[in-house]
């Protein structure tokens, strides 16, 4: 919930340039997706929970485990801000780290097994139709 509300403060937020745009276009879908995924895991519509909780204001949100929408303080749902912040920034950190990369290193693919050989064929003496 927190990070939709700071998406709605960033709404108006321009960029210098089209690539700051881009950046912040970015930022902008990353702060929902923690939304998304706790209500994918619920097994509900991650885009019209998304878009409801993003018409309230204040406390209001999802609660995935009741499937309810209400004040979630009052519920008992706690959003702690330092442990958001700080996903928040690590994410913004480990971006920012691969967009100044010139190469990352990673696992090659393993080649897939060989399709096993044709069988002979089972037209023998005795098997003319």
């Amino acid at each position: 919930m927190a990070l939709i509300r700071v998406k709605q403060a960033i709404a108006e937020l321009k960029g210098a340039n089209a690539d700051q745009n881009a950046g912040i276009n970015i930022v902008r879908r990353a702060l929902e997706e923690p939304l998304r995924q706790i209500v994918a895991n619920a097994g509900e519509e991650a885009s019209v929970i998304v878009a409801k909780v993003a018409e309230g204001s204040g406390n209001y949100g999802y609660n995935a485990a009741t499937g309810q929408y209400g004040d979630l303080v009052e519920t008992g749902v706690v959003d702690p801000t330092k442990v958001t912040r700080t996903a928040l920034q690590n994410a913004a950190s480990v971006a920012s780290l691969l967009l100044t990369t010139d190469a990352t290193v990673h696992e090659a693919p393993k080649d897939a097994a060989p399709a096993a050989p044709g069988g002979p064929g089972a037209g023998g003496p005795g098997f003319d139709f």
